[in-house]
């Protein structure tokens, strides 16, 4: 499997020395690498990783501070990257962040590699924590913040919870993606998903007299 992008990500905090884009893609390719091989995650070790992308163990730990932050970097590299919000509407960003999901939902249905690893993550707490506060939470800050953008636009109803409102957004696409493997996942999908949640929540028009 190639690496989607390994390089740091837009206001990631730096990590030791200046970064080589060079060196830290050999060190998530070497992950995969030994994911490919089929050995687990728990005996991932970074002496082992190290090993494998030729460099010393020093190297990585002054880019990462343990494994579990490295994984989270190598599986974050192997999805698609985050998108750029068009800003033209709360609709449009919306739509932008469920295709975003969509295509993530497809790049793990295509990899049993991706799938067994998403797997392993759930089943080591420390692991999924900090995956969950590096890619999990940003991520849904994001679609809060274009949510409170929308509500003061005007673009959705005053009264709305914005926490019920993006689970209402992500839940049908998540569900697909996640609990039913043989749910489609067609193009059109976060349009109309969009769409669909939104008819119940824009401000109602008074009745004309």
């Amino acid at each position: 499997m190639s690496l989607a992008d390994s390089r740091p990500r837009p206001g990631a905090p730096a990590r030791g020395r200046p970064r080589s884009e060079a060196v830290e893609r050999a060190i998530l390719e070497g992950v995969m690498k030994l994911l490919e091989e089929g050995v687990p995650l728990a005996e991932l070790s970074i002496e082992r990783v190290a090993r494998t992308a030729g460099v010393g163990k020093a190297t990585i730990y002054r880019r990462w501070r343990g494994k579990e932050e490295l994984f989270v970097d190598v599986v974050r590299a192997a999805e698609p990257p985050d998108p750029e919000l068009p800003g033209t509407s709360m609709r449009d960003d919306l739509v932008v962040l469920l295709e975003s999901l969509r295509r993530r939902g497809l790049v793990t249905r295509s990899s049993a590699i991706l799938h067994n690893v998403y797997a392993q993550m759930k089943s080591s707490p420390r692991l999924w924590a900090a995956y969950h506060t590096g890619v999990i939470a940003p991520r849904r800050a994001l679609a809060l913040d274009v949510l409170r953008r929308g509500r003061r636009n005007g673009e959705l109803r005053p009264d709305i919870d914005l926490e019920l409102a993006n689970d209402l957004f992500v839940g049908p696409m998540l569900a697909r993606a996640a609990m039913r493997p043989d749910a489609d996942l067609p193009e059109g999908l976060s349009e109309r998903i969009v769409d669909t949640v939104l008819a119940g929540l824009r401000p109602v028009s008074p009745p004309a007299r």
